[in-house]
């Protein structure tokens, strides 16, 4: 099965050089690292990063924080990105099973046996393309790991029901599969953080998120989201992050914060961008 790019064009550039462009400047813009990292020169230490989905014009500078750190580790063996499902066509949570993702930079593959591995020991997890067809927040993160690395493997993992007792089955599950495979797996979890409050306030309510990531309690994570009414739109794969890095011992570490208002220079109603990673 070949899924083709829902929002090429839109989010990011469909052209191959013109999405490159897009991505160095990403990097090279003054909310991004600064400068392209050296791939694979450090060894890996880190397995786990929250990276925003947004239009790379707003929130491509942010993420480029979490590739410039996944790059500099090197290619792992495997990608799983986690995605909320914004569009509720999926399933609990919902794998796309085989084949090909296809963007303007060519084609991702799918790693049929992850994936089975996945469905077998999981009563969460099914194999469904409809909650992936029209969604963007795994599709936009291929083109940034194709610019370092080509080809590669990945899971995608697109999530539905977001509740902390879902986050710890998919959690567990892909934490047997690391431990079981022996592969250098690498997690993505794919969230943008307040949407469309004014500048400020959307700046407290994503301090609100990020003070419970940094404490590494995804249930108080949960908690905030629900009682202070914060529009994090992928707290399910933070949470599951969250479980695999508490399982290893690992923290987490704010790479960049920013939000639209600070790329867009528009205030009045702006998205809050994390980068993070746990090591």
């Amino acid at each position: 099965m070949r899924r083709l790019p829902a929002v090429s064009g839109s989010f990011y550039e469909s052209d191959s050089s013109q999405l490159k462009e897009r991505i160095l400047w990403s990097f090279l813009h003054p909310i991004g690292p600064g400068s392209l990292p050296n791939v694979g020169s450090q060894q890996r230490k880190t397995q786990f990063f929250i990276v925003p989905h947004a239009g790379y014009i707003y929130s491509g500078p942010v993420a480029a924080h979490s590739y410039f750190q996944l790059a500099s580790e090197g290619k792992p063996d495997l990608i799983i990105i986690l995605g909320p499902d914004h569009n509720g066509l999926g399933s609990v949570a919902s794998v796309w099973p085989q084949g090909e993702w296809l963007t303007p930079l060519g084609e991702v593959q799918v790693d049929s046996k992850a994936v089975e591995f996945l469905l077998d020991n999981s009563d969460v997890l099914a194999p469904d393309e409809r909650a992936h067809i029209y969604e963007h927040s795994i599709e936009v993160q291929l083109p940034f790991i194709q610019y370092f690395f080509g080809s590669f493997k990945f899971v995608p993992i697109s999530v539905t029901l977001q509740l902390p007792e879902t986050s710890e089955k998919i959690a567990d599950v892909i934490d047997l599969y690391i431990k079981e495979s022996g592969k250098d797996v690498v997690v993505i979890s794919s969230s943008d953080l307040n949407h469309y409050d004014p500048y400020d306030i959307t700046n407290k309510k994503d301090e609100m998120v990020i003070e419970k990531i940094l404490s590494m309690d995804y249930k108080g994570l949960y908690d905030v989201i629900v009682s202070k009414d914060v529009t994090v739109c992928g707290y399910s794969p933070i949470m599951v992050s969250m479980i695999l890095a508490s399982k290893r011992g690992k923290k987490a570490n704010v790479l960049k914060h920013a939000n639209s208002g600070d790329t867009s220079g528009d205030k009045s109603a702006v998205v809050g961008y994390l980068a993070a990673n746990f090591n």
